[in-house]
Protein backbone atom coordinates (compact mmCIF):
# COMPACT_ATOMS: atom_id res chain seq x y z
CA UNK A 1 0.00 0.00 0.00
CA UNK A 2 1.38 3.63 -0.89
CA UNK A 3 1.81 6.36 1.67
CA UNK A 4 2.17 10.13 1.22
CA UNK A 5 5.30 9.84 0.82
CA UNK A 6 5.43 7.12 -1.88
CA UNK A 7 2.74 9.15 -3.89
CA UNK A 8 5.03 12.26 -3.67
CA UNK A 9 7.78 10.06 -4.97
CA UNK A 10 6.20 9.06 -8.01
CA UNK A 11 4.64 11.98 -8.97
CA UNK A 12 7.95 13.68 -8.55
CA UNK A 13 9.59 11.54 -10.56
CA UNK A 14 7.06 11.54 -13.21
CA UNK A 15 7.37 14.81 -13.52
CA UNK A 16 11.08 14.66 -13.79
CA UNK A 17 12.92 11.38 -13.65
CA UNK A 18 16.51 12.78 -14.17
CA UNK A 19 16.23 14.49 -10.72
CA UNK A 20 19.17 13.68 -8.63
CA UNK A 21 18.15 11.60 -5.67
CA UNK A 22 18.99 14.18 -3.26
CA UNK A 23 16.56 16.69 -5.37
CA UNK A 24 13.95 14.04 -4.83
CA UNK A 25 14.65 13.46 -1.53
CA UNK A 26 14.46 17.56 -1.05
CA UNK A 27 10.96 17.78 -2.85
CA UNK A 28 9.42 15.22 -1.07
CA UNK A 29 11.22 15.93 2.61
CA UNK A 30 12.90 13.27 3.19
CA UNK A 31 16.95 12.62 3.94
CA UNK A 32 18.89 10.91 0.63
CA UNK A 33 18.79 7.13 2.03
CA UNK A 34 15.47 6.84 3.31
CA UNK A 35 14.01 7.94 -0.39
CA UNK A 36 16.37 5.93 -2.22
CA UNK A 37 15.13 3.06 -0.45
CA UNK A 38 11.63 3.44 -0.97
CA UNK A 39 12.60 3.90 -4.52
CA UNK A 40 14.20 1.19 -5.10
CA UNK A 41 10.76 -0.34 -3.14
CA UNK A 42 8.69 0.77 -5.67
CA UNK A 43 10.43 -0.27 -8.34
CA UNK A 44 10.98 -3.98 -7.15
CA UNK A 45 7.08 -3.82 -6.37
CA UNK A 46 6.17 -2.75 -10.08
CA UNK A 47 4.84 0.40 -9.17
CA UNK A 48 7.80 1.88 -11.40
CA UNK A 49 8.02 -0.02 -14.74
CA UNK A 50 10.90 2.34 -16.28
CA UNK A 51 12.45 5.22 -16.63
CA UNK A 52 12.04 7.03 -20.17
CA UNK A 53 13.16 10.19 -22.13
CA UNK A 54 10.18 11.53 -23.63
CA UNK A 55 11.09 12.75 -27.44
CA UNK A 56 9.58 15.84 -29.51
CA UNK A 57 7.17 13.73 -32.18
CA UNK A 58 7.37 17.12 -34.84
CA UNK A 59 11.38 17.41 -34.39
CA UNK A 60 11.24 13.83 -35.33
CA UNK A 61 9.42 13.96 -38.23
CA UNK A 62 6.79 11.90 -36.63
CA UNK A 63 3.93 14.86 -36.34
CA UNK A 64 1.33 12.81 -37.46
CA UNK A 65 -0.72 10.60 -35.38
CA UNK A 66 -3.38 8.50 -36.82
CA UNK A 67 -5.87 6.29 -34.51
CA UNK A 68 -7.03 2.89 -36.43
CA UNK A 69 -9.96 1.53 -35.46
CA UNK A 70 -10.37 -2.58 -36.29
CA UNK A 71 -13.11 -4.45 -36.34
CA UNK A 72 -12.68 -7.90 -36.66
CA UNK A 73 -15.57 -11.28 -36.68
CA UNK A 74 -12.51 -13.52 -35.70
CA UNK A 75 -12.47 -13.79 -32.01
CA UNK A 76 -10.59 -17.41 -31.26
CA UNK A 77 -7.50 -17.14 -29.21
CA UNK A 78 -4.98 -18.29 -32.21
CA UNK A 79 -6.21 -15.08 -34.45
CA UNK A 80 -6.15 -12.99 -31.29
CA UNK A 81 -2.60 -14.18 -30.43
CA UNK A 82 -1.05 -13.76 -34.47
CA UNK A 83 -2.97 -10.30 -34.79
CA UNK A 84 -0.72 -8.80 -31.57
CA UNK A 85 2.00 -10.06 -32.63
CA UNK A 86 1.46 -8.57 -35.98
CA UNK A 87 0.84 -5.11 -34.52
CA UNK A 88 3.39 -5.11 -31.70
CA UNK A 89 6.11 -5.79 -34.36
CA UNK A 90 5.16 -2.43 -36.25
CA UNK A 91 7.30 -0.09 -34.81
CA UNK A 92 4.92 3.33 -35.47
CA UNK A 93 2.26 1.47 -33.38
CA UNK A 94 2.91 3.34 -29.92
CA UNK A 95 -0.46 2.27 -28.64
CA UNK A 96 -2.74 -0.65 -28.92
CA UNK A 97 -5.75 -1.44 -27.24
CA UNK A 98 -8.97 -4.08 -27.17
CA UNK A 99 -11.53 -2.11 -26.29
CA UNK A 100 -15.82 -3.36 -25.47
CA UNK A 101 -18.24 -2.30 -27.68
CA UNK A 102 -18.54 -2.03 -32.02
CA UNK A 103 -14.76 -1.12 -32.26
CA UNK A 104 -13.11 -4.32 -31.15
CA UNK A 105 -9.11 -2.49 -31.28
CA UNK A 106 -7.58 0.68 -31.40
CA UNK A 107 -4.25 1.78 -32.36
CA UNK A 108 -2.54 4.70 -32.01
CA UNK A 109 0.56 4.68 -34.49
CA UNK A 110 3.08 7.96 -35.11
CA UNK A 111 4.43 8.86 -38.48
CA UNK A 112 6.00 11.45 -40.68
CA UNK A 113 2.50 11.82 -43.41
CA UNK A 114 -0.20 10.24 -45.24
CA UNK A 115 2.18 8.44 -47.39
CA UNK A 116 3.79 6.49 -44.32
CA UNK A 117 0.44 5.97 -42.92
CA UNK A 118 -0.70 4.27 -46.29
CA UNK A 119 2.10 2.06 -45.96
CA UNK A 120 1.30 0.80 -42.28
CA UNK A 121 -1.97 0.07 -43.50
CA UNK A 122 -0.73 -1.66 -46.63
CA UNK A 123 1.29 -3.46 -44.41
CA UNK A 124 -1.01 -4.70 -41.95
CA UNK A 125 -3.94 -5.86 -44.06
CA UNK A 126 -1.50 -8.10 -45.96
CA UNK A 127 -0.72 -9.90 -43.32
CA UNK A 128 -3.80 -10.12 -41.52
CA UNK A 129 -6.99 -10.71 -42.72
CA UNK A 130 -9.23 -7.67 -40.76
CA UNK A 131 -13.31 -6.96 -41.31
CA UNK A 132 -13.00 -2.88 -41.13
CA UNK A 133 -9.96 -0.45 -40.22
CA UNK A 134 -11.20 2.95 -39.89
CA UNK A 135 -8.55 5.54 -39.55
CA UNK A 136 -8.85 9.04 -37.98
CA UNK A 137 -5.61 12.01 -38.26
CA UNK A 138 -5.37 13.79 -35.62
CA UNK A 139 -5.62 17.03 -36.16
CA UNK A 140 -4.21 19.35 -33.17
CA UNK A 141 -3.54 17.43 -29.99
CA UNK A 142 -5.33 19.03 -26.96
CA UNK A 143 -3.78 17.06 -24.01
CA UNK A 144 -1.39 14.56 -24.18
CA UNK A 145 -0.11 13.57 -20.69
CA UNK A 146 2.33 10.47 -19.46
CA UNK A 147 1.40 11.47 -15.69
CA UNK A 148 -0.96 9.09 -13.86
CA UNK A 149 -3.44 10.97 -11.62
CA UNK A 150 -1.71 11.06 -7.52
CA UNK A 151 -3.91 12.34 -5.47
CA UNK A 152 -7.20 14.14 -5.45
CA UNK A 153 -10.59 12.99 -5.25
CA UNK A 154 -9.79 9.75 -8.07
CA UNK A 155 -7.12 8.32 -5.42
CA UNK A 156 -8.59 8.60 -2.26
CA UNK A 157 -10.13 5.78 -0.60
CA UNK A 158 -13.61 4.64 -1.09
CA UNK A 159 -15.81 4.93 1.88
CA UNK A 160 -17.46 1.82 3.24
CA UNK A 161 -21.19 1.38 2.34
CA UNK A 162 -23.83 0.26 4.55
CA UNK A 163 -25.80 -2.88 2.94
CA UNK A 164 -28.60 -1.93 1.02
CA UNK A 165 -31.94 -1.92 2.15
CA UNK A 166 -35.20 -2.87 0.60
CA UNK A 167 -38.85 -2.06 1.63
CA UNK A 168 -41.03 -4.58 0.99
CA UNK A 169 -44.65 -3.65 1.24
CA UNK A 170 -46.80 -6.45 2.52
Amino acid sequence: MLDELDRKILATLQIDSSLSMQEVADRVGLSSTPCWRRIQKLEKSGYIKKRVALLDADKLNLGVSVFIAVRTNQHNAEWVQRFRSIVNSFPEVVDFYRLSGEVDYLIRAVVPDIAAYDDVYQRLIAKIDLQDVSSMFTMEQIKSTTELPLGGPAMRPMPERSPARHAVAV
